[in-house]
């Protein structure tokens, strides 16, 4: 049973490293996947959209079973429904399925991940009060990013690995299977603490509750908005280029059938989390303020997807796709504090989620007119595109740092 501050971090860290190897295990090759089974550029990433689309769809559901069953109950129906959505997708691979049939799939996809968003995060928050630790969130979060980054390192390389040997279908049966191993783990590990579920009156009354929290905890107060809207900015961004890469390093190495040199961007993208979550802490001693951290950060990431669409060299991407990856995961873990800081405990769930679910509909408006770019002039003149995109975040963020939060500077979590 879980009673100390360091137990609830260790499982958070488990729970963590044992989901991202499951879901990067495809990261390195699933557009090639979906190229494979004979969808277009557009088609492939209309199916991404479908599964943002999804989390969009699915998040208030979702965020209902979170707050009235608990985030334990949503962490295990997650893994459950990803298992069964992941071995659909290789069943429509086998047989070349229509493209109805991957957008149905990938929506279903989207259902699995949001019984994760939030649901961990904030169980992690309100367990480590309930245990008597109430420090700063910053080092957490980014220990978290580092256990991730190490999870996504082993996924993303064998699943490209496992795609050469063994063919394209073979990383998504060993998610599935991970997945069911996840279960177990998470059923004997996890546990609510801090937090007592409450019983759904209604669905509609909880969506009502749920929009009622969403606009008076979050659109409503300023600081909160411009970082959510920043976030509804660049929710297709990083999707879109993380998966665009691989057929991008393709062409630039030469060889359509090197699955392993596509699944070096997503390797190289852990290896870059892992970096980002190491030196989060260190970077955010050097500013005052999280938001001013947050934009710089994010400014870099913009510069390094703009400068991947301006050098056609292999070698030169790789370098940038290390540099973007570590302003990510360094910015992400100072990000989180700062949100939760700005939120009370009874809505954190409900905000965090909505949190997704904003960047979720920026992806899936963002990422079919990306894949149509790169159909009609090539993925360097989508990369172009996303940087846009991503730049767009900026003014947001910059109006959140000028609301003045005390979350902003302060190294303590909101509790009540």
């Amino acid at each position: 049973m879980i009673s100390t501050p360091a137990q609830v971090r260790r499982t958070y860290y488990v729970l963590g490293f044992g989901n991202t190897i499951a879901a990067s295990l495809i990261w390195g090759v699933n557009t090639i996947f979906l190229l494979d089974a004979g969808l277009s550029n557009f088609q492939a990433f209309t199916a991404n959209a479908f599964f943002t689309a999804g989390m969009v769809l699915f998040e208030v559901p979702t965020g209902i079973v979170a707050d009235s069953w608990g985030r334990r109950a949503s962490f295990l129906l997650g893994t459950v429904t990803l298992a069964i959505t992941t071995m659909f997708y290789v069943w429509l691979w086998s047989v070349q399925g229509p493209f109805w049939a991957w957008a149905v799939s990938s929506a279903l996809i989207g259902l699995g991940f949001t019984f994760f968003s939030g649901a961990v995060e904030a169980w992690l928050v309100d367990a480590l009060h309930a245990t008597g630790d109430d420090g700063p969130l910053d080092p957490v979060f980014a220990r978290g990013q580092v256990f991730m980054g190490a999870g996504m390192l082993i996924g993303s390389a064998g699943g490209g690995l496992l795609a050469q040997w063994l063919g394209l279908g073979a990383p998504y049966v060993l998610r599935a299977a991970v997945l069911v191993v996840m279960f177990v783990v998470a059923a004997l590990l996890m546990r609510d603490l801090g937090f007592t579920p409450q019983r759904a009156q209604g669905y509609f009354h909880e969506v009502r509750r749920i929009a009622g929290d969403s606009a008076r905890y979050g659109l409503r107060e300023r600081p909160v908005r411009w970082l959510l809207i920043a976030g509804l900015a660049v929710g297709g961004v990083g999707i879109y280029v993380g998966y665009a890469l691989q057929p991008h390093l393709l062409e630039l190495w030469g060889d359509d059938s090197a699955y392993a040199v596509a699944g070096l961007s997503a390797a190289l993208l852990a290896a870059a989390q892992i970096g980002g979550g190491l030196l989060a802490p260190y970077i955010r001693a050097r500013f005052r303020r999280r938001t001013s951290m947050i934009f710089s950060l994010s400014a870099v990431g913009v510069l390094s997807v703009l400068l991947m669409a301006l050098i056609p060299s292999f070698w030169a991407v790789l370098g940038l796709i290390v540099v973007w990856g570590v302003a990510w995961s360094a910015e992400t873990p100072v990000r989180q504090a700062y949100l939760n800081g700005m939120i009370p405990s009874g809505q954190r769930a409900t905000l965090l989620s909505f949190d997704s679910l904003m960047s979720s509909a920026g992806g899936a408006a963002a990422q079919p007119l990306l894949g149509r770019s790169a159909d009609a002039w090539g993925y360097p003149a989508s990369f172009a595109l996303s940087a846009g995109l991503g730049a767009l975040a900026l003014p947001f963020i910059w109006l959140s740092r000028r609301s003045g939060h005390p979350a902003d500077a302060d190294e303590r979590v909101a509790a009540g």
